[in-house]
């Protein structure tokens, strides 16, 4: 069945927003009833936490599909897409479905989400390690070179020396994490139970378990066996999922203690991200 996009939800498409990205009745009393029909699993994941596994993972387990939310994928720096999100919400017909999009919780995305109902699950993960298997794809896909990370790879890249390269990641590719966790930060402790706060270090040490949370925690039923048994279906194709080694530590065997120093202060710049520090940073 697909979705029936009547004439109000036309009209709601191209209701412009006010400048802060929310939206006025009757658009946002829309908006809500729409998003109340049926649950979406979005994971607002940063690059490199292994979103694309457990996206994977959880259209397995939910017998599910895998929808693109945001307008494109390139640049990474994702906004949530209003056509694609109506027609996900008024297609009572189709599968459960599941998003992965690499979103910061800026004020025109938190909007976005109050209004629909959305409960993002995001995932927090050692930023040096994160850097470490970005490196690591950035040296071997040219796809991810493409893309980049709301900034542009430089085309020669892969003809930079070790150190540029670990400088580049710490000047232009470190700066959207720290804001990426910042906002999102704002937005767990504002937003109560709205988003899902997972932990890389939990993931690696029960995948079922964190699995579980993400899919209970966006509204859908399952058992803790059946994520059981989609964690073992996705890992079976990991290499397939951009999924890199997974290893608690590897930044340090990357980065200097002058990058690390410069990481630190990077962070410091957000204040509200000292609850978060051992995560990502120790």
């Amino acid at each position: 069945m697909a979705a029936f996009i009547d004439d109000t939800a036309i009209q709601v498409i191209f209701w412009q927003p006010l400048p802060d990205g929310s939206f006025e009745k009757p658009a946002r009393d829309y908006l809500q009833a729409a998003g109340a029909r049926r649950p979406l699993l979005l994971l607002a994941f940063a690059p490199k936490c292994a979103g694309t596994f457990l996206r994977q993972a959880a259209v397995h387990a939910l017998d599910g599909q895998l929808v693109r939310m945001c307008h494109a994928q390139g640049g990474r720096d994702g906004t949530l897409y209003l056509p694609n999100i109506l027609a996900w919400s008024l297609d009572d017909g189709a599968p459960a479905t599941v998003t992965h999009i690499h979103m910061q919780a800026l004020d025109a995305n938190r909007h976005f989400i109050q209004a629909v109902g959305l409960k993002p699950v995001i995932m927090i993960r050692n930023i040096a390690d994160t850097l470490a298997s970005f490196l690591d794809m950035l040296e071997v896909d040219p796809v991810a070179r493409a893309e980049g990370l709301n900034c542009q790879i430089p085309t020669n890249f892969c003809d930079l020396d070790r150190n540029d390269k670990l400088d580049f990641m710490i000047d232009a590719i470190a700066p959207w994490y720290a804001s990426y966790y910042a906002t999102w930060k704002n937005f767990a402790g504002a937003a109560g139970d709205t988003v899902c706060v997972l932990r890389y270090r939990e993931f690696r040490e029960n995948p079922a378990e964190t699995l579980y949370r993400a899919i209970v925690h966006a509204g859908f039923a399952t058992t803790r066996y059946q994520c059981g048994k989609s964690i073992e279906h996705a890992w079976e194709g990991k290499e397939n999922f951009r999924f890199n080694r997974g290893i608690s530590g590897r930044g340090r065997n990357y980065f200097s203690p002058g990058h690390f120093a410069r990481l630190q202060k990077l962070l410091s710049y957000y204040p509200q991200l000292s609850g978060w520090k051992t995560d990502l940073l120790d």
